[in-house]
């Protein structure tokens, strides 16, 4: 008798199978991608605080820089802003160096999530380079935020790693850290409003 193959897929709590070899966008749920992003912690934990900041939190600052920086962006490229780092409701949030030892079988796994996931929710299963380009710059504004209000990084430092954001655009944010219940909510309730306006 051969040997079973490997488990590929996670039940979520929604009660969906998710494939990862083949993931379909009928089995992608915002509140499993919300729950699981609210219980990501960035930076590996690394920051200070009562809280871990997660993937959820980020993306929701992702989100709130792209609108800044890109006033005129149709709404369904905020929703993309607010889902670039979706799939780590499934497979965490790697630094970069992990990525790089994982090699490229990291990315098949990111590009076939994010397929299922923006067809879901009425994406292109590829974004535009353009738009692509325009979510890194908030994401790296978000990452040079971070860096220096919780993660121990001077200016110089973070401006070397990130470089130096404008600071018109940093103006009334301040990263708060909360418990992973609101910050679930508050992604939900972004996503239902963005997809509605869409």
């Amino acid at each position: 008798m051969p040997p079973k193959p490997p488990r590929a897929w996670q039940r979520m709590l929604s009660g969906r199978r998710l494939d990862l070899l083949d993931p379909t966008p009928m089995d992608v749920e915002i509140e499993d991608i919300a729950h699981g992003l609210a219980f990501v912690a960035r930076w590996n934990g690394q920051t200070h605080g009562d809280f871990a900041y997660t993937v959820a939190e980020h993306s929701l600052l992702v989100e709130a820089l792209f609108s800044r920086m890109y006033p005129r962006a149709p709404v369904r490229w905020q929703l993309a802003a607010l889902l670039h780092d979706a799939p780590e409701y499934v497979i965490g949030d790697m630094i970069s160096p992990v990525k790089t030892a994982i090699g490229a079988s990291y990315g098949e796994l990111d590009t076939r999530l994010t397929a299922a996931i923006h067809i879901r929710f009425g994406l292109p299963a590829a974004l535009p380079v353009s738009v692509k380009k325009q979510i890194k710059r908030a994401d790296r504004v978000s990452a040079w935020m971070e860096a220096v209000q919780i993660a121990g990084f001077t200016e110089d430092e973070a401006n070397g790693f990130f470089g130096k954001p404008d600071k018109s655009l940093l103006d009334g944010l301040q990263i708060t850290l909360r418990p992973p219940r609101e910050v679930r909510d508050d992604f939900t309730a972004r996503h239902a409003t963005l997809l509605q306006q869409c």
